[in-house]
This record gives C-alpha cells, structure tokens and sequence, in this order.
C-alpha cells in the first residue's frame, strides 16, 4: 500500500472481499467489485493482499541417449514453489517427483503452498485443477522468471559443489540441503542455530541406513520425500519409519548455549 495512488478505503474493500469470499476471487472480478477501470490495478492489488507463488517442474541429470524433454531417460523430475513477494523470492521448495500429472502436481502445491493463494504456472494441463483444489490459478509462462533462476541455480550448485554425482535415491537430501540454504541465506546465524537445534532433536541416519537407501531395502527415507521410493520392501520402509520416530530426542537448548559461546569466545 506504501505510495500507492489506490484510497485507503478502498484497499480496506479490497482486503475483505479477498479475505472473506471462499472460493477466492480473480482480478477481474476484483476489478469489477471495486469499480476500477484498470484491470493491472485490480491484479497489482490482488497479489499485495494475497499470497504469489510460481510452481513450475524442471529435470535434473545429465545428457543421455534417448527421448529429450518430458520423458527423458535418465532425468530426475523436481517440482519447485517459490513465494513472491514484490518480484523477489522469499522462500522455495523443491520436491523430487515421479510424473508431472495432475494429482502428483497438485499434492505438491497442496503440501507447499497455502490454500488460497494466487498460484503462477505454465499451461501444462497438470497444473489444470488447482483452481478446483481452492486456489487463484493464473497461466503466465513468461512470469516465471523467478523459479527459473531457482532452478538454473540450483542446478549450478550440484554440479559445481557435488560435481554432478548425485543419485535418485539421494536427490531429495541435496534438494532439502539447497532449500534450507537458500530460506536462510540473509540470516546464516539463524542457519546454523537451526541446524544446531535439528542435531540435539533428532538422530540422523546412519551409514548403513543411507546405503540401504541405495540397495531399496527401504532403511531410510530423505524429509519431504513423497511418491518415490516404493520398492517391493514396502514392509520394511515403514519398520524403518518407526525406528526413525523412536530416535527422536528432547531438545538440548544448552548444548546449542554452549557452542555459540565457544564461538563468540573464537572471535
């Protein structure tokens, strides 16, 4: 609202009609409900009161023989959301997923994004019932400038710091990893108080656990991975799911106290 040209008041209509309509509202009705006479005033003010986020998928893996594009043999498919705020990306999140249909695409959204907010995408049909799932949907494949960057990024980061080498069955770690990089790269005390914290929380997994993870013996599974994974050792995942709530830990503040002095003392 700061410097905006658009009366107090009416930004006050403007919040109480995107607030309170359930199903939500597009710019264009917004424009009429308003009465205003630009229908870019109308969609600026729609993603001021309301959240942005651009969802888009992209493949991961290096150039193979084969079919290029969708279907790829070989390729990694990583669905990304990026929240907008202002034309710049506040936070992101990344998924590996096993098809870019409908239900798949959605589930994303649903598990990332919260329900009502304006989501930006391409025209891929996959993206065609989020607006039935309870959200302003928006086709506009050339906005999505930010979640390409994201994407080109991220892409850059695993070859040049893993040199390319990384396998489906540990790709979401190294997604989680850049995710949780990139949400806290303003505040890199906060990073680290943060992965303190998650250390005196829980157990990771061990060697042997991450290995069985290669040989689908199912001993492990990466946080946010979802659709992926389902091997013939179906029982065993969810024996290796439990062992993981057992390990969970009580908090240690005083632990993360005490290393954070050591290295206030350091400087």
């Amino acid at each position: 609202m700061h410097r905006s040209k658009v009366p107090l008041t009416m930004w006050f209509h403007a919040a109480y009609l995107v607030s309170t309509i359930t199903p939500g509202i597009s710019a264009k009705q917004l424009q009429r409900q308003l009465g205003l006479s630009s229908y870019q005033t109308a969609y600026t003010m729609l993603h001021k009161l309301s959240g942005v986020a651009q969802v888009d998928e992209t493949y991961i893996g290096g150039q193979k023989p084969g079919k290029p594009g969708r279907g790829a043999a070989g390729k990694m498919l990583v669905a990304g959301a990026a929240e907008i705020r202002n034309d710049k990306v506040v936070r992101i999140r990344l998924r590996l997923i096993p098809n870019a249909s409908a239900p798949t695409l959605t589930a994303f959204v649903k598990d990332n994004v919260e329900s009502g907010a304006t989501i930006v995408t391409d025209d891929w049909s996959g993206y065609n019932g989020l607006s039935g799932a309870g959200y302003r949907h928006h086709v506009d494949a050339p906005a999505l400038v930010n979640i390409h960057r994201i994407f080109s990024n991220l892409k850059a980061w695993l070859l040049g710091t893993h040199h390319g080498a990384v396998r489906r069955q540990h790709i979401q770690a190294y997604l989680n990893e850049y995710t949780f990089r990139f949400n806290r790269r303003k505040t890199p005390m906060a990073a680290f108080q943060t992965a303190l914290g998650l250390a005196s929380q829980r157990l990771g997994p061990t060697y042997k656990g991450l290995t069985g993870v290669a040989k689908g013996t199912g001993k492990w599974t990466h946080p946010n991975q979802r659709g992926e994974g389902k091997t013939k050792a179906k029982a065993k995942a969810k024996s290796g799911a439990k062992t993981q709530r057992k390990d969970t830990r009580k908090s240690s503040p005083s632990l993360i106290e005490e290393v954070l002095d050591w290295l206030m003392g350091k400087e």
